[in-house]
């Protein structure tokens, strides 16, 4: 007689089996972006007894889970710190289909679980967000899995909140959904003390932790906006209306949002199932806390997005499968058929065009993945943390040469800050460098000083000049 299969045996190898293929397509891409390079540079910190600078000049966010993870890793060295958020990057990216999966299957037919992963998993920003490690998309999983349990057990209290606690450590916007869900509890007369106290775990961490770094406990709050209106970034609830249908376009594209709103308008009317009315729920807060981090002044981003776009595609692909669940009475039943046919039409047409856009996304991660290892080979030949003055060419070199260097975030220049190139500078070798890696696009400031004559450099490598490296 065979033994049972474990519950978690096929979660568990369909996502990693996912990971392994998202992994093999984008390789060689793989690296940390900007704000996961600090989460792990302020966890080094934290295990060596310093306190993490979060005042540094345009720091991100400080996400305390992400902060966490950073010091486990860190523990074992920065290189290993890396390598654990590069492969939990991956590993994301698996859990996300899966769940997308999971939750398409029980909304509607695994049919619709299947084409809706094949659609999250071939949006370019996911992929994108996703092999750069941001901690967006472990966010996503949290609350998704947290969807997941609701959807299978009706008012499931403490491992859903669990879920959304851990989520909040992530992102902020998790805490309108923990909220949601207690007033849900409460209206049952489900609501405990101990579930009480996972609502507001997570934001009374999150700024105990900001209290005991920087003694504000709205520090997160107003370094983020204070970086946003340095940074020129869109903000605001009067721009939401603009925004946002056009981010989550970036997302999906047309066809896939035509797809959603017929899944979503039919479903809601015909089916009008548990699971449907959970997801629309889900995707209303959603878009309710995206519209509170614009009110209080946050960047309007579009990884913030990134939530309801994947819950918009369940529905997508519920557009075009889940007309199986009408009766064959049903006169909407043929109707539904022709507009997933339809549906189906324009997502075939846009497909070259989205294949050249995750083509060209992959040779852009595969770029800058190289320009960092340079980098990262550099910190290690030249002895930076002798000398008295480095200048990089901007911000967003400074936590990775940080974590390869030892040297305080706060004791590197910025060329487009200060306008010049002082001391033992990390120079790009090509205005082509600088587009591909130094700058962005989104930038109120994108100038760099002007770049020193040849003759000036101690070394000219493929991607990276150095001018004046001490001790050589």
């Amino acid at each position: 007689m065979r033994r049972p299969t474990h519950p978690l045996v096929v979660p568990i190898s369909a996502s990693l089996a996912l990971a392994a293929l998202v992994a093999l397509a984008a390789a060689p891409a793989r690296f940390l972006n900007y704000d996961t390079a600090y989460a792990l540079l302020w966890g080094n910190d934290l295990i060596h007894g310093r306190t993490p600078d979060y005042d540094v000049a345009f720091a991100p966010t400080p996400h305390p889970l992400a902060t966490v993870v950073g010091a486990v890793g860190a523990v074992f060295g920065t290189g290993f710190g890396e390598a654990l958020f590069e492969v939990l990057a991956f590993v994301a990216l698996g859990v996300l289909g899966w769940l997308v999966y999971a939750l398409g299957a029980a909304w509607f037919t695994r049919a619709t679980g299947v084409l809706a992963a094949l659609i999250v998993l071939t949006r370019e920003p996911i992929l994108s967000y996703g092999v750069r490690a941001y901690v967006d998309i472990p966010y996503i999983c949290l609350l998704l899995g947290a969807l997941l349990v609701e959807t299978r057990r009706a008012r499931a209290g403490t491992p859903v909140l669990v879920l959304i606690a851990l989520a909040g450590l992530l992102r902020p916007e998790a805490w309108l959904f923990a909220l949601v869900y207690a007033w849900w509890l409460w209206r049952g007369g489900a609501l405990t003390r101990a579930h009480v106290a996972l609502v507001v775990g997570a934001p009374v961490l999150w700024a105990l932790s900001d209290l005991a770094v920087t003694g504000d406990p709205l520090h997160s709050l107003t370094g983020t906006r204070s970086t946003a209106e340095d940074l020129g970034r869109v903000t605001g609830l009067q721009h939401v209306p603009t925004t946002l249908p056009r981010r989550l376009g970036e997302i999906l594209r047309e066809p896939v949002l035509f797809g959603a709103a017929v899944g979503g308008v039919l479903s809601l009317w015909r089916l009008r199932t548990r699971g449907v009315l959970l997801g629309a729920i889900a995707g209303v807060v959603s878009v309710v806390a995206f519209c509170l981090l614009a009110t209080a002044g946050l960047s309007i981003l579009t990884r913030y997005l990134l939530l309801p776009a994947t819950i918009l595609a369940i529905f997508a692909a519920a557009g075009v499968c889940a007309w199986t669940e009408l009766p064959r009475e049903d006169p909407w039943r043929v109707r539904w058929m022709g507009l997933a046919a339809l549906t189906v039409v324009l997502v075939v047409a846009f497909v070259p065009s989205q294949a050249m856009r995750l083509k060209n996304t992959r040779s852009a991660l595969v770029t800058q993945t190289r320009i960092l290892g340079e980098l990262h080979d550099i910190s290690d030949d030249y002895p930076f943390a002798d000398c008295g003055l480095v200048t990089v060419p901007n911000r967003r070199a400074v936590p990775q040469l940080a974590l390869w260097t030892g040297i305080r975030p706060a004791e590197i220049r910025s060329a487009q800050e200060t306008g010049r190139w002082d001391g033992a500078s990390i120079v790009p070798a090509s205005p082509r460098v600088a587009r591909q890696f130094v700058l962005d696009a989104r930038d109120k400031d994108r100038s760099l000083p002007p770049i020193p004559p040849e003759r000036s450099y101690d070394e000219t490598l493929r991607y990276w000049g150095v001018r004046g490296a001490c001790g050589q």
